[in-house]
């Protein structure tokens, strides 16, 4: 579905630490219209204009989330109209933000089965988008599951076979899930 560049973040970031990229450094925000290559035209500058869900819009304010950042407006859409998209940008500006709120709009929260399966490099990167899934989703009762190596594998299991609709993980401990079938990829959208 999407395509994002890892992050170098600290694994026990909280919402403050995004707030410098969004509120301070304009640089990011302010891009000129030629330093961007899209071959989608919408560009949407506020949230509450992206017909998204109520519960979902209170997450991303909580979150600290203002308005959207170059990025999220041009990229957030198109993933929730079930475009592919490849999205590049700089460290801070809102890649995980913007495919979390898009995994998140899709969600039919009435299926309580993985919708929607995100795979990261490294265990801490996938811990980190867990934890912005959960918080941007928090109105919306969302279960979102780690599946990373170095983990119980038991207790992974049992995780996955409770319910999850977003899993996070690392490739390895995935592809075994799936193969123990703990994890079914049947509802992945």
């Amino acid at each position: 579905m999407i395509a994002a560049i890892p992050l170098n973040l600290p694994v026990q970031a909280d919402p403050s630490y995004f707030k410098k990229f969004r509120q301070e450094d304009t640089e990011f925000n302010d891009i000129a219209e030629g330093e961007i290559e899209s071959n989608w035209e919408e560009v949407v500058d506020n949230f509450d204009n992206m017909n998204l869900k109520s519960e979902l819009l209170r997450g991303i304010y909580a979150y600290g989330f203002e308005k959207p950042s170059a990025i999220q407006q041009r990229a957030i859409l198109p993933v929730i109209k079930g475009h592919d998209v490849i999205a590049q940008a700089q460290s801070g500006t809102g890649k995980t933000a913007t495919f979390s709120i898009s995994i998140l709009q899709k969600l039919d929260m009435s299926i309580n089965q993985c919708q929607a399966l995100v795979l990261a490099p490294t265990r801490e990167l996938a811990q980190q988008i867990q934890k912005v899934d959960i918080a941007l989703g928090d109105f919306m009762n969302v279960e979102c599951n780690a599946s990373i190596g170095g983990t119980n594998v038991r207790e992974g299991i049992k995780r996955l076979e409770a319910g999850a609709h977003v899993v996070v993980g690392t490739p390895g401990r995935v592809f075994d899930m799936i193969n123990r079938r703990a994890l079914k990829t049947d509802h992945i959208k």
